[in-house]
C-alpha cells in the first residue's frame, strides 16, 4: 500500500513520482480512511457490531452502541472499496512504466512481505493481548496457535486481496489488454448519473447473490465474500478512471445526484433497524435471504459507496490539495500505520478498560490515542533502512 499501485495506503515512493500535483488530495485521502479504519475498530471495541481482536462491550440497543453500529455498517459501505479505488487509480501507469516483472516483484515485496509479518508477527501478538485482556493470560496464545495452524491475516485481508486483484490485472493485459509500451491515457466524458445508478444497482444485485451462498459475517480464509462485488466494481473504476481522466473532470455538477442519492439513502439503514427491532424483536436477517431487509441491505450499500467516494474525491481536492509538510509526513506513514494499528489499538483498549466513562467518550478517547501513537509508531519504523523498502 505504499502506493496506489503498490499499497493503498501509504504514499511518497517512486510511483508518484509520475502524480502531478493535482493528484495530491489522493494520498491525503488514503490517509484520512486509514484513520477511519482506526476508528472503525475502536467503535467495535466499545459496542459495534463487527470482528475484531477484543471487545470491553458487546453491541446493544443502548444509544451508544446504535450511534456505533451506524458508524460502522456507514463505513463498511464505502470506506474498503474506496481503498481498492485509490489503489487501483495509478497501476496501469506502474505496469506501463515498470513492465511485469519488476511490477509484481514490486507488489509481492510491498504487500506480499507485511502480509507475512502481520500473519508471523503482529496477528498472534494482538491475539496474545486480547487474551491477557480476557483471561490475565499472555504467552499460552502462540502455542496454540502454532498448533492449531490458526492463520490471522486481520485488517491485512485487504493487502492480500489487493495483492490477488494486482496479479489477475497483470493476467489480463497480457492476454487481452493494451499492449503496455503502446497504451495511452485518452480523455473520456466522466459517466452520467443514470450510468452510475446502474452500476449501483447492479453491483447491489451481485451482492445480493453472493450472499444468498457466503451471508455477511461468514469468512473463507479470512475473506467476507458478501463485500466483495463493490470491491471488484471500484478496482476496475479506478483503473478506469486513471485511463480515462475522470477525476479531472469529477465536478459537482455531474456528481451531485449520485451524492444527493447517497444523502437521502443513508438514513434509511438506521430507520430500517428501528423497524425490524419492532417488528422482529431485533431478530431481522440481514445477511443473506431476500427478505426485505437482506435486499435492503445489498441494496443500500452501493447507492450510499457511490456518493460519499464522490464527495470525499470533491472535499479533498477542493481543500487538501496543496504541498503541506504536514500532508506528506501522515501520507508517508499511512500504510504503516494500517499495518501496526491492531496491536496498538488493543492495547490502548486494554489500557482504558479501568476508565469508568461512557462508550462514546471511550471511543473517542481510545480511538484518538490509538491513531496518534499509531502515527507515532509508524514515524519510527519507517525510518528504520529495511522496513522504509518495504512499507
Amino acid at each position: 500500500m505504499g502506493t496506489l499501485a503498490a499499497s493503498s495506503i501509504g504514499s511518497a515512493t517512486a510511483d508518484q513520482a509520475v502524480a502531478r500535483p493535482r493528484d495530491l488530495y489522493i494520498d491525503r485521502l488514503r490517509s484520512i480512511m486509514t484513520a477511519f479504519v482506526v476508528l472503525h475498530h475502536t467503535a467495535i471495541t466499545y459496542g459495534a457490531i463487527g470482528a475484531w481482536f477484543w471487545y470491553e462491550l458487546k453491541p446493544s440497543s443502548a444509544l451508544s452502541s446504535q450511534i456505533l453500529i451506524q458508524f460502522c455498517t456507514t463505513n463498511q459501505a464505502y470506506f474498503m472499496a474506496f481503498f481498492f479505488f485509490l489503489a487501483a487509480y495509478f497501476t496501469p501507469t506502474s505496469l506501463e512504466r515498470k513492465g511485469y516483472g519488476q511490477f509484481i516483484g514490486d507488489r509481492f515485496t510491498r504487500l506480499g512481505l507485511p502480509l507475512l509479518g502481520f500473519i508471523l508477527v503482529l496477528g498472534p501478538l494482538t491475539a496474545a493481548l486480547a487474551h491477557w485482556g480476557d483471561t490475565g493470560r499472555f504467552w499460552e496464545t502462540f502455542p496454540y496457535l502454532l498448533q492449531h495452524v490458526i492463520i490471522i491475516p486481520g485488517p491485512m485481508w485487504f493487502v492480500e486481496v489487493l495483492l490477488i486483484f494486482s496479479m489477475i490485472y497483470c493476467a489480463w493485459r497480457a492476454v487481452a489488454g493494451a499492449p503496455l509500451a503502446g497504451a495511452k491515457r485518452t480523455s473520456r466524458a466522466f459517466p452520467s448519473t443514470l450510468t452510475l445508478l446502474s452500476t449501483a444497482l447492479a453491483t447491489g444485485l451481485a451482492a445480493l447473490l453472493i450472499r444468498q451462498v457466503s451471508p455477511v459475517g461468514v469468512t473463507y480464509a479470512g475473506f467476507q465474500f458478501a463485500y466483495f462485488a463493490p470491491y471488484v466494481v471500484l478496482f476496475a473504476a479506478g483503473i478506469a478512471a486513471w485511463r480515462y481522466d475522470w477525476l479531472r473532470q469529477l465536478e459537482w455538477k455531474n456528481a451531485r445526484g449520485i451524492i444527493w442519492i447517497a444523502l437521502l439513502v443513508w438514513p434509511l439503514m438506521s430507520i430500517a433497524g428501528t423497524v425490524t427491532n419492532v417488528l422482529y424483536g431485533g431478530k431481522a436477517n440481514y445477511s443473506t435471504g431476500f427478505s426485505w431487509p437482506a435486499v435492503m441491505y445489498a441494496m443500500w450499500e452501493p447507492f450510499v459507496a457511490w456518493g460519499f467516494i464522490a464527495g470525499w474525491l470533491l472535499l479533498a481536492r477542493r481543500w487538501i490539495n496543496q504541498p503541506s509538510a504536514f500532508w506528506s509526513w501522515v501520507s508517508r506513514r499511512a500504510y504503516t500505520v494500517y499495518i501496526i494499528h491492531p496491536p496498538v489499538l488493543v492495547a490502548v483498549s486494554l489500557l482504558l478498560r479501568g476508565w469508568a466513562a461512557p462508550a462514546l467518550a471511550k471511543f473517542g478517547a481510545a480511538g484518538a490515542l490509538a491513531i496518534l501513537l499509531s502515527w507515532l509508531l509508524a514515524d519510527a519504523l519507517v525510518r528504520l533502512p529495511g522496513v522504509r523498502r518495504v512499507v
